[in-house]
């Protein structure tokens, strides 16, 4: 299933649902049919997702510590902040312009 994020700030974006799941779980939502991120809400959200980020990263700097070149340029999997980054990006902007972020579920 495909699940929509829209905000008045920013083009829409189209993700999976477990990816969308994953995101919204992290700024300590949950997915349903519909919801937001209210405009009090961005500036918390835009923090959790950051620090999420900043873990993975280190994470994986600490992953690729003692690999040789060659293995690290064969783990080349998508980190979360490649995942996050469209997301992450539409709350900045819905910060910006104090905006609600909103989603809704379905195949369109």
């Amino acid at each position: 299933m495909l699940v929509t994020f829209k905000s008045k700030a920013s083009p829409n974006i189209t993700m999976l649902e477990n990816l969308a799941q994953y995101l919204l779980g992290l700024v300590g939502k949950k997915l349903g049919e519909r919801g937001a991120i209210g405009d009090d809400e961005t500036s918390g959200a835009i923090a959790k997702l950051e620090a999420a980020i900043a873990e993975d990263n280190e994470a994986a700097k600490k992953e690729s510590e003692g690999k040789k070149s060659d293995e690290r340029d064969e783990d080349n999997r998508l980190r979360l902040a490649q995942r996050a980054y469209p997301l992450l990006d539409m709350l900045r902007e819905a910060n910006k312009l104090n905006v609600a972020v909103m989603w809704e579920t379905g195949n369109r």
